[in-house]
């Protein structure tokens, strides 16, 4: 029995998409498992740069040393990237965040605006990408956000706030849309074969739903497929859990034991700003074991972005003012904390893809997850030597387990043009590259 890649759980309106198994391998291919697997692209964006002293590894390619903002990456050393002297020439040009936030992915000059015309010039890379597997998943592409769309104008600098909420463009004036809610992405994977769109997803957890088809199922497959279905099911279980945890307003017909003064108002909301990253790179996660969608973009924040990250030990403060650091050690320390923290993140989302398995190899092996900011350094707003990471083989196309030094200024679409050549979707030019990094694909 070989199943199709798209072989789909069902039940009550749900569908549910299963993670890669054995049974998908044409019967001449299961013994070895050598069929080529899907290629995977994600691209997280950071605003606000980083401490750029505690960024560059020591060393170069294969032998090389993290620096401490990368440390969190020491176990995954084998399967990133670090490119180094990358910049967007583009983007030196106009104001601090914005030109360099928009035109992260298009590596173009947004044109000036305040609202009404918006234009990055361009297309952005993770596009050009989804638009060569167009037809092959049911979402051609997802983006993803933690901050709602900023709008008004920053009188600072003449721009609308709209360009910093966007990294993704499918057309030069059109960029796309961010989901902001987990639930709602969710919710969205699961509903993307349902025509059934009027079915009320709270009236039952979906994997309940399916349980039946998925029981079925498990006795059609092998014991290693079996395993993997029961361990798929599991983190799909958690994971529901914890949105349900993280979404609910009440519980049954509970009734306080006694009434809550408003004086005990707390000062402030606990700050959820981490378990909401966390519940995003999941999505991210899900997405690509399910084969849901083959692209992906995700934003830690906005330009300007001033998240308070007084959760973490040793940091008063928000991001964006933190990183106006204007020298001062104090501040240089909280900084370099906030960098690294979404350093864990991406070590996280890296660590999730390596443990779902493709026959003999992982998701993170046939994905490349892409991580990086729009500038330096906070305090300078330079789009030079950009802080990059690029991590997973692309199927075996991305030479990683190096820090690669280029020549200063080299373009950061030279990196872009290796990542879409080892996607499978080759263009000869992209913004102003001048061809692929060397050393980079296989």
């Amino acid at each position: 029995m070989a199943l199709s890649r798209r072989t789909f759980l069902k039940g009550a309106g749900a569908a549910l998409a299963l993670p890669w198994l054995e049974a998908m391998l044409p019967q001449r291919l299961a013994a070895t498992s050598t069929d080529s697997k899907p290629i995977r692209l994600a691209a997280l964006f950071m605003p606000n740069g980083v401490r750029e002293d505690q960024w560059t590894p020591t060393g170069q390619g294969s032998e090389f040393a993290l620096s401490p903002t990368l440390k969190p990456l020491e176990a995954l050393k084998n399967d990133i990237l670090v490119p180094t002297n990358l910049w967007n020439k583009a983007s030196d040009y106009g104001d601090g965040h914005y030109v360099k936030t928009s035109g992260f992915l298009t590596c173009t000059t947004i044109s000036k605006s305040l609202g009404y015309d918006l234009n990055s010039n361009g297309i952005s890379m993770d596009q050009i990408a989804a638009r060569s597997i167009a037809q092959k998943t049911p979402l051609p592409s997802l983006e993803l956000a933690i901050d709602p769309v900023t709008i008004g104008v920053d009188t600072n600098v003449g721009y609308t706030r709209v360009y910093g909420s966007h990294i993704a463009w499918n057309k030069p004036t059109r960029p796309l849309a961010r989901e902001i809610n987990p639930r709602l992405v969710f919710e969205r994977l699961f509903r993307i074969n349902n025509p059934r769109a009027t079915n009320n997803i709270s009236d039952s957890l979906l994997l309940d739903r399916v349980l039946a088809d998925a029981k079925q199922l498990r006795r059609r497959v092998g014991a290693s497929d079996k395993a993997r279905i029961d361990d798929y099911l599991d983190s799909v279980r958690a994971l529901e859990r914890r949105i349900e945890q993280t979404s609910q307003s009440g519980v049954g017909s509970w009734s306080p034991r006694r009434e809550i003064s408003p004086e005990s108002k707390p000062e402030r909301r606990p700050d959820e700003h981490p378990e909401r990253v966390r519940l995003m790179l999941d999505m991210i996660a899900l997405a690509f074991q399910t084969d849901s969608t083959r692209v992906c973009t995700f934003m830690f924040g906005n330009a300007v972005s001033n998240t308070n990250f007084s959760f973490l030990e040793g940091v008063k403060g928000g991001h964006h003012s933190l990183s106006h650091h204007e020298r001062k050690e104090e501040n240089l320390t909280q900084y370099q904390r906030i960098g690294q923290w979404h350093i864990e993140q991406y070590a996280y989302l890296l660590n999730k893809l390596k443990s779902f398995k493709e026959g003999d190899s992982t998701v993170l092996d046939n994905s490349m997850i892409l991580f990086g900011s729009g500038l330096r350094d906070g305090n300078r707003h330079s789009p030079h030597n950009l802080p990059l990471i690029l991590g997973g083989t692309a199927g075996g196309r991305i030479n990683t387990g190096q820090h690669l030094v280029y020549d200063k200024d080299t373009p950061l679409s030279n990196l872009y043009c290796s990542i879409l050549d080892a996607f499978g979707a080759p263009v000869e030019r992209f913004a102003d590259s001048t061809g692929k990094l060397k050393g980079i694909l296989s």
